[in-house]
């Protein structure tokens, strides 16, 4: 059978909050697609291809990737190059594509951290993956302690001048490492346009809230990933560990992590959110979202549905004082 064209939702931006980066002149959804998970080799293309679909489709123009997303490294944006030709291709001036370098992807001294030499190859063959022509922003994944911050800031900005990337952005650097490379960024007219660092209920530090105005006074947006803790703040996990969960196979979210005080905090923060008529991961997008210094969240999903419960999260972004102080108590570590 000959697989209809793809045509997306006429509606699709009417809905959807667009928030400024900084002081720039581009605007992303609230919520980006994040290809971490889900979007590798290990998932069928047709349930790859329905979810950027739906999310396109809900005014979700912005796709988040990595060199080393899958599994295995690299997949994910192999698919992301079937999307850009089987049905994206028409709508690329609309996308919004990042991509990052900076964690382990190929074997010998030159396929990690953060070296002008790593950072350039990396780029290339995520363009050629993704099957495009630039990326809309390049991120430096991790700050490379070992290599001089100017050696990969002045890659960052080559980039840009050999067109490769529109705007360069910052992952996961410690603050004064942050602070020195929007000045040295700025100076040379490649300004930071997004800080990208986890940010949630559970994971809102005094370092994480200062980096998020460290952000903003340089002219930067922020982008929080893992706004659900690993799936901690999904619901997953109210009654003990599924057999099917991350945590019960042991990835990136260990069963030591479910202790007695957490798994009573977790319940404690979803009797709040069922008082708002939201879900707990509803309730958790949705309070990263009330801060107006957070451009935009990073999403995940495994299924179209599961998509399109977290853009429920849209429709009560609003906290009175009391809920924020409730979310406050019942959080604390």
């Amino acid at each position: 059978m000959i697989e209809p064209i793809y045509s997306p939702a006429p509606d699709r931006y009417d809905a959807m909050e667009y928030r400024r980066c900084g002081r720039s002149g581009i605007r992303i959804p609230v919520l980006a697609l994040g290809m971490w998970h889900n979007f590798g080799a290990l998932k069928p293309f047709q349930e790859i291809k329905a979810m950027a679909h739906r999310a396109f489709d809900k005014g979700i123009c912005h796709f988040d990737l990595a060199n080393n997303y899958g599994p295995p490294f690299g997949t994910a944006e192999e698919n992301f190059g079937l999307l850009m030709e089987r049905s994206l291709r028409p709508y690329r001036d609309e996308l919004f594509i990042s991509s990052k370098a900076g964690y382990d992807m190929w074997p010998g001294p030159y396929g990690n951290w953060g070296s002008r030499k790593y950072l350039m190859a990396s780029l290339d063959q995520s363009l050629k993956r993704m099957r495009l022509d630039y990326v809309d922003i390049f991120y430096s994944h991790r700050y490379d302690p070992e290599t001089p911050l100017e050696e990969t800031l002045h890659a960052l900005v080559d980039i840009v001048r050999q067109g490769k990337a529109l705007y360069v952005g910052l992952s996961r650097y410690p603050a004064e490492q942050a602070e020195k490379a929007y000045r040295y960024l700025r100076e040379h007219d490649v300004p930071c346009l997004l800080y990208q660092d986890r940010f949630n209920i559970l994971d809102r530090t005094p370092q994480k809230k200062g980096l998020i105005d460290l952000a903003a006074g340089n002219g930067a947006g922020f982008i929080s990933f893992s706004p659900l803790q690993q799936g901690l703040l999904t619901g997953r996990y109210l009654n003990g560990i599924p057999a099917d969960s991350r945590m019960a196979r042991g990835t990136s979210l260990k069963e030591e992590t479910l202790t007695p005080a957490m798994l009573q905090m977790l319940r404690s923060l979803n009797d709040l959110a069922r008082k708002r008529g939201q879900s707990l991961a509803q309730m958790a997008l949705a309070w990263i979202l009330q801060d107006p210094r957070v451009t935009s969240v990073i999403i995940g999903a495994s299924s179209v549905a599961q998509l399109d419960d977290n853009l429920k999260s849209l429709d009560n972004v609003h906290f009175s004082s009391e809920e924020l102080r409730i979310i406050d108590e019942r959080s604390a570590i």
